[in-house]
């Protein structure tokens, strides 16, 4: 009994970390380092005269680097700036987003995909503020109910088709991906973006790893926008726990 009640602290100890480090409660470094990264994306896009919105797509080499953080960060900071932002969580066989930000765990992406939802279902609101700053809001959906075949789902032309009703809608979008090198996912999604940014975990990813993820993206012809260097800090490390999220895809898939 002691270890288990020991166990849930841990967990919810793991949880409060993880909301701690999102948004407005990002040290001032933190915070500065994803207004640079939010600039340099907006420049990547200044020679584009689409008034639709960009598409991003967010992966990592394999499990464990801290892609859905830095999106999550990396949207906020967009939002902050009052641009239209969505979120879409596209690891379906991974999901943990609607745990993190305490949202509803369905409807989400693959409901909308096989018809049983529509947009105005699946999109949720994640609001927070610094004090004494106005609200900012984030638009969100979740990976939904756990498909039993993601990859297909995410080859589908309805992908497509909701990305560009969605593009009419926000300035931003931020899809989701599972690592590169742990499933087919996100090479299937990348041709569908406008650009692809690849978050390397400090002291966590291997050259190899990281080489093979540039050769498969390359083969499918996604646009890499550039990387993001994460956990670099001692602050910024603490909250990732090596091997859960490898276990959890390597298991399932």
């Amino acid at each position: 009994m002691a270890n288990k009640k020991k166990s849930q602290r841990t967990e919810e100890n793991l949880r409060n970390e993880r909301r701690f480090m999102i948004g407005p409660r990002l040290s001032f470094a933190g915070a500065e380092a994803y207004k640079l990264l939010r600039t340099n994306i907006m420049f990547s896009f200044s020679d584009h005269n689409s008034t639709d919105g960009k598409v991003i797509g967010v992966t990592s080499s394999i499990p464990g680097e801290g892609k859905s953080m830095t999106m999550i960060n990396l949207a906020y900071t967009f939002a902050e700036s009052r641009k239209r932002v969505l979120l879409i969580e596209g690891d379906m066989r991974l999901p943990t987003m609607a745990n993190r930000l305490r949202l509803r765990q369905a409807p989400g992406l693959s409901d909308l995909m096989v018809g049983l939802n529509d947009i105005g279902d699946a999109v949720q609101h994640f609001t927070t503020a610094k004090e004494g700053a106005e609200p900012v809001t984030i638009d969100i959906i979740v990976a939904g109910t756990i498909p039993p075949n993601p990859s297909e789902l995410m080859g589908s032309a309805r992908l497509d088709a909701l990305l560009g009703v969605l593009r009419k809608t926000y300035d931003y979008i931020f899809l989701d991906q599972p690592p590169v090198t742990a499933v087919t996912d996100a090479l299937i999604t990348a041709p569908k973006t406008d650009g692809t940014i690849i978050v390397v975990r400090n002291n966590h990813a291997s050259r190899g790893a990281l080489a093979d993820t540039m050769r498969q993206l390359r083969l499918v012809d996604a646009h890499i926008l550039g990387f993001v260097y994460n956990g670099a800090s001692d602050d910024s490390r603490k909250y990732y726990k090596k091997g859960y999220y490898k276990k959890g895809y390597y298991k399932k898939t």
